[in-house]
């Protein structure tokens, strides 16, 4: 063979082998899977817990494929919505709009699509209490006082917005019951409200809060009782909802316990993602619950056994069901 043929079969051998690396890489590449948790505002909790989760998931990256990320988002509401149409894998959402998603009911965009059949749990994490923060100087002492005042109802599609809309139902309130009706995310009611923009802000949210630390020690600011007629109607309604004590000292300006009542945050996510990614997912966080509860203060009373039926009104996932039986939970 002439040096002109080994030098040209060299090189043909080299182009091979690099196309050949090049496709193998493409489709490693191709075979990872990605999964985008919907969380909330980036000072709330339900963003502590996706951002936690997908901590969780991408340590073992090299071993099962999947990335994870976990983008701040509109909150339950949105959240459901947006696993519905396929554009998030997964996400958080408060027990009762779990609930009402299911049934198609409450929420106009349950209403017009109907129930969401194949909407799955996977666990529920804290109990979120709803939460009033009122300016010291506002003349709010207890939640009838909100009328004529001006509050943040939160942006469409939170679930803090959702449930604040069911308890003016049944109080017979409206937009217009309030001197301002403002729509700000919660991550910006804090400081609308120590800017003397707002005179109550709401949250329903885990405790110890970022949000809620932040506007009670920017400016004089207290917690208000939820409680009443109206209130024990809807608990006494929905399994999903109990009473609530936030206690007291956890903020400035609020010494004493505050009763309210409130509900679970869940993860749910779609029958449609496949069993072998979610059961990764669930597994990421009970193989390392010890470290996914320092996590957050809010998770510190976290029980697995709890986690797996507590506030959930859809069928548990295949997938997580699957990791649940290997662990003796069910």
């Amino acid at each position: 063979m002439s040096l002109k043929m080994k030098n040209t079969l060299a090189t043909t051998l080299l182009s091979s082998a690099v196309g050949l690396a090049a496709t193998m890489g493409a489709t490693t590449a191709s075979a990872q899977t990605y999964v985008t948790i919907g969380t909330g505002g980036q000072t709330g909790v339900y963003y502590v817990v996706g951002q936690s989760i997908c901590r969780l998931v991408n340590r073992g990256t090299k071993t099962h494929d999947i990335k994870c990320t976990a983008p701040s988002t509109g909150g339950s509401v949105a959240n459901i919505n947006a696993i519905r149409e396929g554009q998030q894998d997964m996400g958080m959402a408060q027990s009762d709009w779990q609930y009402y998603a299911t049934k198609g009911e409450k929420h106009d965009s349950f209403k017009a699509k109907g129930p969401f059949n194949d909407l799955r749990a996977l666990f529920s994490v804290h109990p979120e209490p709803f939460t009033v923060i009122a300016r010291a100087d506002s003349g709010v002492e207890k939640f009838e006082d909100l009328a004529g005042k001006r509050v943040n109802l939160n942006n469409p599609g939170s679930g803090t917005r959702g449930t604040m809309e069911l308890i003016m139902s049944e109080m017979g309130w409206d937009k217009g019951t309030f001197k301002l009706a403002a729509e700000l995310k919660a991550a910006e009611q804090a400081q609308a409200l120590c800017d003397n923009k707002l005179d109550v802000m709401l949250y329903s949210v885990g405790h110890p809060s970022g949000a809620i630390k932040e506007a009670t020690t920017s400016c004089d600011s207290k917690l208000i009782p939820v409680e009443g007629p109206a209130i024990q109607k809807l608990i006494d309604s929905n399994d999903f909802y109990s009473k609530a004590v936030i206690p007291g000292g956890m903020y400035r300006g609020t010494d004493s316990d505050t009763a309210t009542f409130g509900n679970a945050a869940t993860m749910v996510t779609s029958a449609k993602v496949d069993n072998d990614t979610v059961y990764q997912v669930v597994k990421a966080v009970f193989d390392n619950f010890d470290r996914f509860k320092r996590l957050h203060p809010a998770f510190n009373n976290l029980n697995p056994q709890d986690m797996i039926k507590n506030g959930l009104s859809a069928p548990l996932h295949e997938g997580a069901v699957r990791y649940y039986k290997e662990k003796g939970w069910m």
